[in-house]
């Protein structure tokens, strides 16, 4: 089975944890990153500093931070389809850790 791919070819960001993305197929994405900011991999961006340094894997053609977090530009474009999910896991990411703690119990 044959399942398209998508590359990120720009994004901007237009509030707080909130990026336009725009991929090649000239669709675009507004995507509140703020309710999957949790687990070992994604909350250190909280850290306001450390999203704003996002940048566009010239390989993977996606969004990545300094901290090796990244998402799956197929995710990104599918945001209205696949968001809810990913909230939904985010929760249950910080229920491994505690308040303030990155880490898994």
């Amino acid at each position: 089975m044959s399942h398209p791919i998508y590359r990120v070819r720009s994004f901007e960001i237009v509030s707080p944890y909130t990026l336009i993305v725009r991929f090649d197929d000239t669709t675009e994405q507004l995507i509140d990153f703020a309710p999957m900011l949790a687990g070992e991999l994604y909350s250190p961006l909280k850290n306001l500093d450390l999203f704003n340094r996002v940048r566009i894997d010239q390989e993977a053609h996606t969004l990545v931070w300094p901290n090796g977090a990244d998402f799956d530009p197929a995710t990104l474009h599918d945001w209205p389809v696949c968001g809810q999910a990913f909230e939904e896991l985010a929760q249950g990411w910080n229920s491994l850790t505690g308040p303030g703690d990155s880490h898994p119990a």
